[in-house]
């Protein structure tokens, strides 16, 4: 398929100035009003480009730049605010921050749809809230003062949320920003871009959940737990719709193998710990272990189509793939449960958005017998991440999990053409 007409370029460098990133709220008061003031007007102008757009099936010219203009500062400020981007932005959304949107000049569009479009764009508005955080309003005076007598209202959880509070850290730290965060926050920013351009009829094409884009200027690094995706993407209908109860019997062998895993798990810290390696034999075990929970979750989360078996033998379609026993550092060892903690914060809100994202492709699947592109590939990127995090806390790699999206081997390049990204 052609590429998404909405798309995030990134030039940023890693680099962060530890004194912006500590005063990063601070410096972003000013556009916060300007923020909410713009979001007013835009409001209105969003439902009047809705009228002309039905009436004369595009969008008129100006007030598509308009809106353009209000997405691309919407991106650049998250950016900003989420440590995806160094510099201080601008408050017009002039082209030129290292995290930018580039929006399509305005094209013809079914009325049809654009009669629909908020219906539509609701499941990929549902995606981008569990990205960006939940609003919320307090209730009631006697409310506010129970949750420690803050204002009205603000912004709950999110994935990008989560990752901004760990960069701040890290960032304060080292003066730059993990890799892997940055990738995650301008894949984020990317599909809310497209799909805030979706909702105001700057486009027709829905937006995509492929975690392939955007692109930044630095390569990912190879990392010893990887994911391999060989997956046509259809799907038997009458599995998807049983899909939950088949995967009973999976859910309570996988609960019987952690508890194993679990009670072996202190010893073996010690026998790390001493030798500075895994032995081959306990190695097997998790990574037969990793596999296992990596199949069961592909095939509940759709991501997959076979029956798993029980034993975690190589050879899923969605396959995590295990480097052999390698020296550790004893440091890391010693801290390990401490150190991964913050992976496993990365990867409960990811694990939601990802049931989120199964749901959707439980319906599409049903309807079309295939599994959206898109889909398929942001729960692959999920099962990845979640299969490095237990391995790093299980011993197999003192490799940190990587949070960068595109890390897995795509399907054949000839799958993508058998069902439109969503």
């Amino acid at each position: 398929m052609a590429a998404h007409p909405v798309r995030v370029h990134v030039t940023d460098d890693l680099h962060r100035s530890r004194l912006t990133v500590f005063f990063r709220l601070l410096l972003a008061i000013p556009h916060f009003i300007w923020v909410f003031l713009w979001t007013v007007i835009a409001g209105v102008a969003a439902v009047v480009n809705w009228i002309a757009t039905l009436i004369l099936g595009r969008s008129p010219e100006l007030l598509h730049r308009f809106l353009a203009a209000y997405i691309a500062y919407q991106i650049q400020l998250r950016a900003y605010l989420a440590l995806a981007a160094n510099p201080y932005p601008a408050f017009d959304g002039s082209p030129g921050y290292p995290v930018d949107v580039d929006i399509p000049p305005p094209q013809p569009q079914s009325r049809w749809t654009v009669v629909v479009r908020l219906l539509l764009a609701l499941p990929a508005l549902i995606l981008t809230t569990l990205f960006f955080g939940f609003p919320f309003a307090g209730a009631s005076r006697r409310g506010r003062r129970r949750n420690s007598g803050g204002g009205g209202g603000g912004v709950l959880g999110g994935l990008s949320f989560t990752v901004a509070f760990l960069a701040w850290f890290a960032c304060l730290a080292r003066g730059e920003m993990p890799r892997g965060f940055r990738d995650l926050q301008t894949y984020q920013l990317r599909y809310g871009a497209q799909a805030w351009a979706y909702a105001f009829l700057l486009t027709d094409r829905y937006p995509d959940t492929d975690t392939a884009e955007p692109r930044g200027p630095q390569e990912p690094p190879s990392h010893p737990i990887t994911l391999r995706v060989d997956d046509d993407l259809r799907r038997s209908r009458l599995t998807v719709f049983f899909r939950l109860l088949l995967s009973i019997p999976h859910l309570v062998w996988l609960g019987l193998w952690w508890i194993a895993a679990v009670v072996i798990a202190i010893p073996v810290w010690f026998i790390v710990l001493a030798t500075g390696r895994l032995p081959a034999s306990l190695h097997r075990f998790y990574a037969a272990f990793i596999r296992y929970g990596t199949h069961v979750g592909a095939f509940l989360y759709l991501a997959a189509n076979p029956f798993p078996g029980f034993v975690g033998q190589p050879g899923y379609p969605t396959e995590v793939e295990i480097g052999g026993p390698e020296r550790q550092n004893r440091w890391i060892t010693g801290f390990r449960i401490i150190l991964v903690i913050p992976a496993f914060m990365v990867a409960a809100p990811l694990g939601s958005v990802a049931f989120v994202a199964a749901v959707f492709g439980w319906f599409v699947s049903l309807f079309l017998g295939r599994m959206p592109l898109g889909l398929r590939n942001f729960i692959a990127f999920a099962v990845r991440y979640s299969a490095q995090v237990y391995a790093y806390v299980l011993l197999l790699t003192d490799r940190y999990p990587d949070s960068g999206p595109r890390q897995h081997e795509p399907a054949e390049e000839d799958a993508a053409e058998l069902v439109p990204a969503v």
